[in-house]
């Protein structure tokens, strides 16, 4: 199924803050040759857990780790090193549309509450992430228009810059347990996050990328 941008999006999540080691992204960030010749591990990166009810190719969860921000065209932007989603469309139109290396993996929640799940990604029947959370109740606006969401990313030799805004409500989430195998993403289980908000009723949209043609010729 193709599906061309823009992409409208809506849904739930967790985002994790946190500020990655250089020695623990260069081990462990699953960075391809082009952004691990330009992380300058200077910034907050984030791993994020989401639950599209809505997209171009219909609902599907994600999983994606972010290092930090890297030098591209002379600017600093976010970079995806890390992506599994639930839906092989979006693995095949997040590839085709704006270079996200998106890889297939099976999603499970369970929900113990109110504001207390478990989220599990598998692949081939093996879990190899789980995280346990706790959301609390009260919840504030939050946005990208104080916050640019900017992703770069290479598909083939050219630079794919996509800036993505989203608004929705957010509130802090307690991240009660995580087990994570470092042979498919990134042991975050290792670090202790900045913060980690849990956000509702978001809407997101993924419009056509600039491209920056033969940029890595």
């Amino acid at each position: 199924m193709q599906a061309p941008p823009p992409w409208k999006l809506k849904g739930n999540g967790y985002i994790f803050l946190y500020r990655f080691p250089k020695s623990f992204v260069a081990k462990f960030g699953f960075l391809a040759d082009y952004q691990a010749d330009t992380f300058n591990g200077d910034f907050v990166g984030t791993v994020m857990l989401v639950d599209y009810a809505t997209s171009a190719v219909g609902p599907y969860h994600e999983l994606l780790f972010v290092p930090g921000r890297l030098n591209f065209d002379k600017k600093k932007i976010f970079s995806i090193s890390k992506i599994y989603v639930s839906s092989q469309d979006s693995v095949e139109n997040g590839i085709a549309n704006w270079g996200i290396p998106k890889e297939l993996a099976n999603f499970k929640i369970t929900t113990l509450g109110e504001q207390e799940e478990i989220i599990e990604v598998h692949i081939e029947g093996k879990t190899f992430f789980k995280a346990h959370l706790h959301k609390r109740s009260f919840k504030f606006p939050i946005t990208t228009k104080f916050f640019p969401l900017k992703l770069a990313q290479k598909l083939g030799h050219d630079l794919l810059i996509t800036n993505s805004p989203a608004k929705g409500k957010a509130s802090f989430a307690k991240l009660l347990n995580i087990e994570v195998d470092s042979s498919h993403f990134p042991p975050i289980s290792q670090l202790k996050p900045l913060s980690v908000l849990a956000v509702s009723g978001f809407e997101m949209e993924f419009p056509h990328p600039e491209i920056i043609s033969n940029y890595f010729a």
